[in-house]
Protein backbone atom coordinates (compact mmCIF):
# COMPACT_ATOMS: atom_id res chain seq x y z
CA UNK A 1 0.00 0.00 0.00
CA UNK A 2 0.92 3.55 -0.78
CA UNK A 3 1.09 5.98 1.82
CA UNK A 4 1.08 10.16 1.66
CA UNK A 5 0.74 13.08 3.80
CA UNK A 6 -0.89 16.01 2.48
CA UNK A 7 -1.19 19.28 3.70
CA UNK A 8 -4.17 21.31 2.78
CA UNK A 9 -7.17 18.42 2.81
CA UNK A 10 -9.85 20.09 4.15
CA UNK A 11 -9.71 22.33 1.06
CA UNK A 12 -10.49 22.08 -2.88
CA UNK A 13 -7.53 20.34 -4.28
CA UNK A 14 -5.85 18.98 -1.06
CA UNK A 15 -9.95 17.61 -0.66
CA UNK A 16 -9.83 15.96 -4.18
CA UNK A 17 -6.84 14.83 -3.76
CA UNK A 18 -7.09 12.74 -0.99
CA UNK A 19 -10.99 11.67 -1.87
CA UNK A 20 -8.98 10.23 -5.10
CA UNK A 21 -5.64 8.58 -3.01
CA UNK A 22 -7.99 6.86 -0.61
CA UNK A 23 -10.59 5.66 -3.21
CA UNK A 24 -7.24 4.52 -4.94
CA UNK A 25 -6.33 2.54 -1.57
CA UNK A 26 -3.58 4.69 -0.30
CA UNK A 27 -3.17 5.35 3.34
CA UNK A 28 -3.60 9.12 3.55
CA UNK A 29 -2.06 11.76 6.54
CA UNK A 30 -3.46 14.48 6.66
CA UNK A 31 -2.51 17.88 8.51
CA UNK A 32 -5.58 19.55 10.25
CA UNK A 33 -5.13 23.07 12.06
CA UNK A 34 -8.48 22.32 13.71
CA UNK A 35 -11.27 20.19 14.72
CA UNK A 36 -13.50 21.28 12.12
CA UNK A 37 -10.38 20.43 9.39
CA UNK A 38 -9.88 17.10 11.27
CA UNK A 39 -13.39 16.18 10.94
CA UNK A 40 -13.62 17.00 7.46
CA UNK A 41 -10.29 14.85 6.52
CA UNK A 42 -11.33 12.03 8.93
CA UNK A 43 -14.43 12.13 6.29
CA UNK A 44 -12.82 11.44 3.35
CA UNK A 45 -11.21 8.33 4.84
CA UNK A 46 -7.69 10.06 5.81
CA UNK A 47 -5.61 10.26 9.11
CA UNK A 48 -5.75 13.58 10.85
CA UNK A 49 -2.60 14.63 12.02
CA UNK A 50 -3.15 18.12 14.35
CA UNK A 51 -0.71 20.71 13.67
CA UNK A 52 -0.24 23.65 11.34
CA UNK A 53 2.60 25.00 8.83
CA UNK A 54 3.79 26.61 11.84
CA UNK A 55 4.52 23.02 13.67
CA UNK A 56 7.76 20.90 11.72
CA UNK A 57 7.58 18.69 14.06
CA UNK A 58 3.89 17.77 13.71
CA UNK A 59 4.51 17.50 9.92
CA UNK A 60 7.54 15.44 10.15
CA UNK A 61 5.67 13.25 12.22
CA UNK A 62 2.49 12.90 10.13
CA UNK A 63 5.10 12.54 7.02
CA UNK A 64 7.50 9.71 8.76
CA UNK A 65 6.87 6.39 6.52
CA UNK A 66 4.80 8.00 3.55
CA UNK A 67 5.93 7.77 0.29
CA UNK A 68 4.72 10.89 -0.98
CA UNK A 69 4.19 14.23 0.35
CA UNK A 70 1.53 16.80 -1.27
CA UNK A 71 1.59 20.20 -0.14
CA UNK A 72 -1.38 21.46 -1.13
CA UNK A 73 -2.07 24.45 1.61
CA UNK A 74 -1.70 27.76 0.86
CA UNK A 75 -3.15 30.92 2.07
CA UNK A 76 -5.63 32.36 -0.75
CA UNK A 77 -6.74 35.70 -1.41
CA UNK A 78 -6.59 39.13 -3.91
CA UNK A 79 -5.98 40.96 -1.21
CA UNK A 80 -5.01 40.92 2.59
CA UNK A 81 -2.28 41.24 5.45
CA UNK A 82 1.21 40.55 3.75
CA UNK A 83 2.47 38.56 6.87
CA UNK A 84 -0.31 35.90 6.54
CA UNK A 85 0.71 35.05 2.79
CA UNK A 86 4.36 35.26 3.99
CA UNK A 87 4.06 32.95 7.10
CA UNK A 88 1.34 30.60 5.38
CA UNK A 89 2.64 30.57 1.70
CA UNK A 90 6.50 30.87 2.34
CA UNK A 91 7.71 30.09 5.63
CA UNK A 92 4.85 27.04 5.69
CA UNK A 93 6.34 25.48 2.29
CA UNK A 94 9.77 26.36 3.80
CA UNK A 95 8.86 24.17 6.90
CA UNK A 96 7.03 21.32 4.84
CA UNK A 97 9.73 20.62 2.73
CA UNK A 98 11.73 20.57 5.94
CA UNK A 99 9.32 18.30 7.25
CA UNK A 100 9.01 15.86 4.39
CA UNK A 101 12.86 15.59 4.10
CA UNK A 102 13.14 15.03 7.77
CA UNK A 103 10.85 11.87 7.43
CA UNK A 104 12.50 10.34 4.88
CA UNK A 105 9.84 11.12 2.06
CA UNK A 106 11.20 10.49 -1.43
CA UNK A 107 8.52 12.41 -3.12
CA UNK A 108 7.64 15.97 -2.40
CA UNK A 109 4.84 17.70 -4.59
CA UNK A 110 4.04 21.27 -4.37
CA UNK A 111 0.45 22.93 -5.83
CA UNK A 112 1.85 25.86 -7.72
CA UNK A 113 -0.46 28.33 -9.53
CA UNK A 114 0.45 30.27 -13.11
CA UNK A 115 -0.46 33.39 -10.57
CA UNK A 116 3.53 33.12 -9.46
CA UNK A 117 4.03 34.32 -13.07
CA UNK A 118 1.85 37.54 -12.67
CA UNK A 119 3.51 40.53 -13.38
CA UNK A 120 0.48 43.71 -14.08
CA UNK A 121 0.20 42.24 -17.60
CA UNK A 122 -1.64 39.45 -19.08
CA UNK A 123 -0.04 36.64 -19.89
CA UNK A 124 -0.12 35.24 -23.65
CA UNK A 125 0.87 31.65 -24.34
CA UNK A 126 3.38 31.47 -21.25
CA UNK A 127 5.21 27.79 -20.87
CA UNK A 128 7.15 26.56 -17.90
CA UNK A 129 9.99 28.67 -19.26
CA UNK A 130 8.43 31.80 -18.13
CA UNK A 131 10.01 33.24 -15.34
CA UNK A 132 8.92 33.58 -11.47
CA UNK A 133 7.45 37.36 -10.10
CA UNK A 134 9.10 36.92 -6.91
CA UNK A 135 9.01 40.72 -7.08
CA UNK A 136 5.30 41.10 -7.90
CA UNK A 137 3.42 43.68 -6.25
CA UNK A 138 0.26 41.17 -5.87
CA UNK A 139 0.92 39.44 -2.53
CA UNK A 140 -0.79 35.77 -3.53
CA UNK A 141 1.44 36.17 -6.50
CA UNK A 142 4.56 37.08 -5.02
CA UNK A 143 4.64 34.60 -2.12
CA UNK A 144 3.62 32.28 -4.44
CA UNK A 145 6.49 32.34 -6.99
CA UNK A 146 8.61 32.66 -3.42
CA UNK A 147 7.34 29.68 -2.20
CA UNK A 148 7.80 27.39 -5.27
CA UNK A 149 11.52 28.70 -5.55
CA UNK A 150 11.41 27.67 -2.11
CA UNK A 151 10.23 23.98 -3.12
CA UNK A 152 12.08 23.47 -6.23
CA UNK A 153 15.32 24.33 -4.17
CA UNK A 154 13.86 21.24 -2.29
CA UNK A 155 13.39 19.22 -5.01
CA UNK A 156 9.85 19.82 -5.08
CA UNK A 157 8.17 18.76 -7.99
CA UNK A 158 5.37 21.52 -8.83
CA UNK A 159 2.21 20.95 -10.35
CA UNK A 160 0.75 24.70 -11.59
CA UNK A 161 -3.36 24.40 -12.32
CA UNK A 162 -4.94 27.93 -13.89
CA UNK A 163 -8.43 28.50 -12.57
CA UNK A 164 -9.28 25.46 -11.26
CA UNK A 165 -13.45 24.68 -11.63
CA UNK A 166 -15.44 21.59 -10.49
CA UNK A 167 -17.03 20.00 -7.57
CA UNK A 168 -16.09 20.91 -4.41
CA UNK A 169 -15.16 24.63 -5.70
CA UNK A 170 -15.20 27.06 -2.32
CA UNK A 171 -13.37 29.99 -4.14
CA UNK A 172 -13.95 30.94 -7.66
CA UNK A 173 -17.94 29.83 -8.22
CA UNK A 174 -19.00 31.09 -4.89
CA UNK A 175 -17.33 34.28 -5.45
CA UNK A 176 -18.09 34.80 -9.07
CA UNK A 177 -22.41 33.98 -8.05
CA UNK A 178 -22.12 36.26 -4.95
CA UNK A 179 -20.82 39.06 -7.48
CA UNK A 180 -24.10 38.26 -9.77
CA UNK A 181 -26.43 38.11 -7.17
CA UNK A 182 -25.36 41.64 -5.59
CA UNK A 183 -25.15 43.23 -9.11
CA UNK A 184 -21.21 43.69 -9.07
CA UNK A 185 -19.93 41.65 -11.85
CA UNK A 186 -18.93 43.32 -14.99
CA UNK A 187 -17.12 41.81 -17.60
CA UNK A 188 -13.48 43.36 -18.99
CA UNK A 189 -13.74 44.13 -22.45
CA UNK A 190 -17.06 41.61 -22.91
CA UNK A 191 -14.62 38.63 -21.47
CA UNK A 192 -13.66 38.32 -25.15
CA UNK A 193 -10.10 37.17 -23.92
CA UNK A 194 -9.12 33.38 -24.18
CA UNK A 195 -8.31 31.51 -20.39
CA UNK A 196 -7.06 28.07 -19.55
CA UNK A 197 -8.85 26.34 -17.28
CA UNK A 198 -8.09 23.05 -15.21
CA UNK A 199 -11.19 20.93 -13.75
CA UNK A 200 -10.60 19.27 -10.22
CA UNK A 201 -10.24 16.37 -11.68
CA UNK A 202 -7.33 17.34 -14.13
CA UNK A 203 -5.44 18.76 -11.55
CA UNK A 204 -5.50 15.70 -9.23
CA UNK A 205 -4.45 13.46 -12.03
CA UNK A 206 -1.86 15.64 -12.53
CA UNK A 207 -1.01 16.37 -9.41
CA UNK A 208 -0.46 12.04 -9.24
CA UNK A 209 1.29 11.79 -12.43
CA UNK A 210 3.57 14.66 -10.77
CA UNK A 211 4.43 12.09 -8.23
CA UNK A 212 5.12 9.36 -10.43
CA UNK A 213 6.88 11.03 -13.16
CA UNK A 214 7.67 13.95 -12.44
CA UNK A 215 11.27 15.78 -12.38
CA UNK A 216 12.73 16.72 -9.22
CA UNK A 217 12.97 20.81 -9.08
CA UNK A 218 10.33 21.06 -12.02
CA UNK A 219 7.56 22.66 -12.73
CA UNK A 220 4.47 21.67 -15.05
CA UNK A 221 1.22 23.44 -15.80
CA UNK A 222 -2.10 21.50 -15.95
CA UNK A 223 -4.78 22.89 -18.18
CA UNK A 224 -8.24 21.27 -19.52
CA UNK A 225 -6.24 21.67 -22.68
CA UNK A 226 -7.13 24.63 -25.46
CA UNK A 227 -7.73 27.90 -23.64
CA UNK A 228 -11.53 28.84 -23.79
CA UNK A 229 -13.48 32.51 -24.37
CA UNK A 230 -13.62 33.79 -20.89
CA UNK A 231 -17.03 34.97 -21.13
CA UNK A 232 -18.38 31.23 -22.75
CA UNK A 233 -16.97 29.59 -19.89
CA UNK A 234 -18.21 31.96 -17.04
CA UNK A 235 -21.19 32.12 -18.45
CA UNK A 236 -21.77 27.91 -18.32
CA UNK A 237 -20.07 28.06 -15.10
CA UNK A 238 -22.40 30.41 -13.79
CA UNK A 239 -25.48 28.38 -15.57
CA UNK A 240 -24.50 25.10 -13.28
CA UNK A 241 -26.26 27.32 -10.20
CA UNK A 242 -29.59 28.36 -12.22
CA UNK A 243 -27.75 31.74 -12.72
CA UNK A 244 -27.66 34.17 -15.64
CA UNK A 245 -25.64 36.96 -16.13
CA UNK A 246 -27.74 39.95 -16.92
CA UNK A 247 -24.66 41.95 -18.40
Amino acid sequence: MSTAFVTGASGFIGGALTKRLVAEGWRVNALARSEKSAKAVRELGANAVKGDLDDVAAMKDGAQGCDVAFHCAAHLGEWGNPSDFERVNVTGTANAVQAAKGAGVARFVHVGTEAALMHGEPLVDVDETAPLQPDSKAPYSRTKARAEQVARAGGAVVIRPRLVWGPGDKTILPTLADAVRRKRFAWVDGGRHRTSTAHIDNVVEGLLLGAQKGEPGEAYFVTDGEPQVFHEFITDLLATQGIAIQV
